[in-house]
């Protein structure tokens, strides 16, 4: 995570002219940010001790608190989020989750929140607690987004704020998201959240430049959802989640190869005979949405089902 920093600006009078300002190359090769949004193309021509006067693209003189101003490495900046749209080429990310072996240790949706920037009551994993009914004992299933090969929440977004990439993952640039929540009515598995208030932490990265494989800093008025950690994608590394659980309950891997690795055992398999020796399952099948998460079903548990909370709904008291 690279933090920007602010600009050293030298003391210069508000009757500075644009050339001279220029001259001393105080903003060369950069575009400049106001914190809280980018206000077009624009050039700064004069400042005093406090404020910064800027040229707007409108040909409008605005003043702004030097505190708010920052400086952008454009063509880094553009790559990264050019890149992070694309996707990593030539592969197809899969996740397989084996229900047989959670034990509802939570590590996994820790280790989501902790690189996330989310609170503790966010989740883009959520370890849910699971009930066939009759005889049979519950158990525990860890839910994140499914990535879908047919993502209905990418259909209904009227920004183009979230996307399928080439590798198979569906992902959220919230500088672009205007918060209208089509997405979240559209995903049939409620895999998303929506940042009601400000974000956990959110004064410390306040100055930290965008990455939208690791969608961080989050935003207020915003969608956030489970990337499958493409920014370790990237550093050919494996999510989050998966190195977390100490149960072994998460395999990940590149279906263009075949192979899946246990994020706790560092075991490699083949990802398709995997799925077949254990009758692997998708959610919700018949909707059509193509989903890239696999469940190996909660036969064979290494542990007997235990939890301390009530297993009942109990009818309200009024």
């Amino acid at each position: 995570m690279k933090e920007k920093k602010h600009p050293e600006k030298s003391s210069e009078k508000k009757s500075t002219s644009r050339r001279d300002f220029l001259k001393k190359g105080l903003l060369a090769g950069a575009g400049t940010v106001l914190a809280g949004g980018v206000v077009g193309s624009f050039n700064a021509f004069a400042q005093n001790e406090d404020t910064i006067y800027v040229l707007g693209s409108d040909m409008k003189v605005l003043s702004v608190p030097k505190s708010q101003v920052k400086e952008r490495n454009i063509r880094e900046e553009d790559q990264m989020q050019k890149e992070g749209r694309e996707g990593i080429p030539g592969r197809k990310w899969i996740k397989v989750i084996d229900l047989s072996k959670c034990k509802n240790a939570r590590l996994c949706m820790a280790a989501c929140q902790n690189a996330h920037q989310l609170k503790p009551e966010q989740h883009h994993v959520n370890v849910l607690r699971m009930d066939r009914g009759g005889e049979t004992a519950p158990f525990f299933m860890p839910k994140p987004c499914q990535h879908c090969d047919n993502p209905p929440c990418t259909k209904v977004c009227p920004v183009d704020a979230t996307f399928r990439r080439q590798d198979g993952l569906v992902l959220i640039n919230n500088e672009r998201c205007i918060g209208c929540r089509f997405c979240i009515a559209a995903c049939p598995y409620s895999a998303r959240i929506f940042n009601w208030t400000e974000p956990k932490d959110a004064e410390k990265y306040k100055n930290v430049e965008y990455d939208v494989e690791l969608n961080v800093p989050q935003k207020k008025g915003t969608v956030s959802k489970c990337l499958f950690s493409a920014d370790l994608l990237r550093d050919e590394k494996l999510p989050y989640c998966v190195t977390a659980c100490p149960n072994g309950v998460y395999w990940f891997g590149d279906e263009n190869e075949n192979a899946v690795t246990n994020g706790t055992t560092k075991e490699t398999v083949n990802f398709k005979k995997l799925i077949k020796d254990n009758a692997a399952y998708v959610l919700l099948p018949e909707l059509g949405t193509k989903p890239r998460v696999y469940y190996l079903p909660e036969k064979d548990r290494l542990v007997p089902f235990t939890y301390e909370g009530s297993t009942e709904i109990k009818k309200e008291e009024h």
